[in-house]
């Protein structure tokens, strides 16, 4: 049968039939059923014209099925059952998870949001896959769109419909330097960059051009290193007295993890404001809910907004 025809058919006379069979009673159907008896007995009615075959017969007060009838309760068994489970509320439980998903991401987000993204995802979704590619700042809409990536975390790159996004936070920059430094107990003047060699974690989003143009009235600095790379950054630690600009949330990772001393900037940069973005097309979806809060939580402690 064509799905046209399908369509014209009434097949919620069928879920009566399974009601039917269950009862072997009209008047008890028709409680379950939340109808009159006599509506009941039309709906009996129906499917006996719809299915061609009497469908019960009555053995003193109770309704006997006949073969033709328990045959179709057999194959609906499965389908009815499907189809309760696909109009039930949906409940998301991240330990069963085994969902796929993408995140794009800029080099930013790669080193100092994502391990403590995954770290989190993996405690309580061991089950889930998870592929992580570069952002496309300029085709982000395809990206989320066409392409079926699920996220991107990153700068707003204007206009954004259909995308829906949530703020993150902010990304300006911090200085750190190791804890033997000269000035590890000093607060950074400009004049420190012209005494001291300096290095650049230049990941994404325009950290570049904010630090170029910070430096651009110092003259006289020595940079030895601009690289995306933080571990390139901190092998230069160990033999010079370095004085390295990085991302904030980045800055404060590797304090933690490599001991060094994290410092405000002598000189003002405006903040980069971060967002989590997806096409709507996974808006509502459970497991893609769910991931979105997660990640909002554990980014919220490393863009906080509390820069200088």
């Amino acid at each position: 049968m064509e799905l046209e025809e399908l369509y014209r058919r009434d097949l919620s006379l069928l879920v009566a039939l399974q009601v039917l069979i269950e009862e072997g009673s009209v008047t008890r159907a028709a409680k379950r059923l939340h109808l009159s008896q006599s509506a009941t007995s039309r709906v009996l009615a129906r499917l006996r014209e719809m299915l061609g075959d009497p469908l019960f017969t009555r053995v003193g007060t109770r309704l006997q099925p006949t073969q033709f009838a328990l045959d179709c309760q057999r194959q609906l068994q499965a389908p009815i059952a499907e189809l309760s489970h696909l109009l039930s509320p949906r409940v998301f439980d991240p330990a069963q998870c085994q969902q796929s998903f993408t995140i794009a991401v800029t080099d930013f987000a790669l080193q100092a949001l994502m391990p403590t993204i995954l770290e989190r995802l993996y405690s309580r979704a061991p089950g889930v896959n998870l592929e992580v590619l570069p952002v496309q700042h300029r085709d982000l809409k395809t990206q989320l769109g066409s392409e079926g990536v699920d996220l991107a975390i990153c700068r707003a790159p204007g206009k954004s419909a259909p995308l829906m996004s949530r703020n993150l936070g902010l990304v300006g920059l911090r200085a750190v330097v190791a804890k033997e430094h000269p000035l590890a107990d000093a607060l950074l003047e400009p004049d420190h960059f012209r005494e001291y060699p300096s290095a650049v974690v230049a990941v994404s989003d325009g950290v570049k051009a904010l630090m170029d143009d910070a430096m651009a009235g110092l003259g006289g600095h020595r940079m030895l290193l601009r690289t995306p790379s933080l571990g390139n950054a901190l092998v230069l630690l160990k033999h010079q007295p370095l004085l390295l600009t990085l991302p904030s949330g980045l800055a404060e990772q590797a304090g933690e993890q490599h001991d060094l001393v994290v410092k405000p900037l002598p000189f003002p940069l405006p903040p980069i404001d971060y967002h989590l973005f997806w096409h709507s097309r996974t808006g509502e979806d459970p497991a893609q809910c769910w991931l979105r809060e997660l990640i909002i939580d554990a980014t919220s402690p490393l863009l906080d907004g509390q820069l200088s």
